[in-house]
């Protein structure tokens, strides 16, 4: 079996923020996270820096590395339907852990958003807390 340090520092970090938030909340830093101390991420810029880009680099251009390739997300043409992202960011996608556990209605919309005015991207119709509601995902046997 292949040890990928980078991957497994990543899911780990992933991991405890995903099992140790409530819904609505996050931490600031990794450190935080340990400690205890969750602080609200305000906007969807925060939300980016604090969790989206030590994997798609502080630039949206992504990074391949470590045997796993990051999507840029500067440019991006599938950045177009806003559905798009939303759903990556509550249901995972390759490599990418879902955040449906960790980021509320507002949060996704707000990443998303983020997303896809800046890096390059010009995509000006905004997702709204209700569509991402709409697409979130449901366990089995919870209530729709």
């Amino acid at each position: 079996m292949r040890h990928f340090p980078l991957i497994s520092s990543l899911c780990l970090t992933a991991g405890l923020l995903a099992g140790g938030l409530a819904p609505g909340a996050a931490y600031a830093d990794s450190a935080s996270a340990v400690a205890g101390k969750m602080q609200p991420l305000p906007d969807g810029e925060a939300i980016y820096r604090h969790i989206c880009q030590s994997c798609h680099m502080p630039d949206g251009k992504g990074a391949v590395g470590a045997g796993a390739q990051f999507p840029a997300l500067a440019g991006n043409p599938k950045l177009k339907s806003a559905q798009y992202p939303a759903y990556v960011v509550l249901n995972g996608f390759g490599g990418m852990p879902w955040f449906a556990g960790l980021l509320d209605d507002q949060q996704v919309a707000n990443v998303v958003n983020y997303v896809r005015t800046h890096f390059g991207n010009h995509y000006t119709d905004a997702l709204k807390p209700e569509d991402v509601s709409e697409m979130r995902p449901h366990l089995s046997g919870e209530e729709e």
